[in-house]
């Protein structure tokens, strides 16, 4: 059964742009861990500071492996000084995939 994880970012106006183009920066940087699905990067319209961040797994333990592994050491940087965050917090939601559908052919 697929899981879906939703980061939820706090970002504060003046760090939009950086956030999207960071988020730029790294295609390609999770589509080919095993067990990836999908990702999207949400942007709020409207009513709130707080960008989504849906990734799409085909289960837990994948995620948890490219969390373990490719994702921390992104986060961990190059030995430089690593930039500033451009969100003010996180929080993950973590959701299974019990119905699902798409156009019809």
């Amino acid at each position: 059964m697929s899981v879906v994880k939703i980061n939820v970012l706090t970002v504060p106006a003046e760090q939009r742009e950086v956030l999207e183009q960071r988020f730029a920066s790294r295609a390609g940087a999770v589509e080919g861990s095993d067990g990836f699905e999908w990702f999207e990067l949400l942007r709020p319209v409207e009513g709130t500071d707080q960008y989504l961040v849906y990734t799409r797994w085909r289960d837990e333990e994948s995620f948890r492996a490219w969390m373990e592994g490719p994702m921390k050491e992104a986060h961990q940087g190059g030995g430089g000084e690593r930039p500033r965050p451009a969100a003010s917090g996180s929080q993950v939601w973590s959701f299974e995939v019990v119905q699902q559908t798409g156009p019809k052919a």
